[in-house]
């Protein structure tokens, strides 16, 4: 089962975030052959981390919910909260197989949040700029919530424009970088 996490920043935790970041990676390592997609969601000049995405493949919620709060900056308090979403990867692949590589663009995380019968459920046709994407479930995989991706855009608006206008409660768009130790 694949499930989406996103650990949002506490205001002023960003020294601390920096002091935890080898154990952060360490413990994400422990994950390498579960990880789909991580990485960290930036201010919008692209300096500052605000928070951290990780898609991972595991046994169950149960397992989902203990990778994510388990994680050594949510224990230390570098996060304010942490979404956990059942999720489901309609690439069928990981970001490493992104054609367009670790670098180069703009790339932004899109959550968008609703309820009922779901939209944006197969594939949109925008080139080869989706590097992650998928439905947001709940835990059982029975009810839609939303759609996460993680896009190659040239702007915020492009990356939002991927989603169907009307059909969510609320969407929102980070910056976004490819995560973990450079290769």
């Amino acid at each position: 089962m694949e499930f989406f996490c996103y650990h949002r920043d506490r205001p002023g935790s960003l020294p601390l975030r920096h002091e935890l970041l080898e154990e952060h990676w360490s413990y994400m390592d422990g994950f390498e052959k579960e990880m789909i997609a991580r990485g960290p969601t930036m201010t919008s000049d692209g300096d500052t981390p605000t928070g951290s995405v990780h898609v991972v493949d595991l046994p169950d919620p149960a397992a989902a919910h203990a990778f994510a709060f388990g994680e050594p900056g949510y224990q230390a308090g570098v996060y304010r909260d942490v979404l956990v979403r059942r999720w489901r990867n309609l690439l069928d692949r990981t970001m490493w197989d992104f054609p367009g590589g670790r670098t180069g663009g703009n790339r932004y995380l899109v959550l968008g949040f609703g309820s009922g019968p779901g939209a944006d459920l197969a594939v949109p046709q925008v080139g080869d700029d989706l590097i992650a994407y998928g439905p947001l479930l709940s835990d059982d995989g029975t009810a839609w919530l939303g759609t996460a991706l993680l896009v190659r855009a040239p702007d915020p608006d492009a990356a939002r424009a991927v989603l169907t206008v009307g059909a969510y409660d609320g969407i929102e768009v980070h910056k976004w970088q490819f995560g973990g130790r450079s290769a």
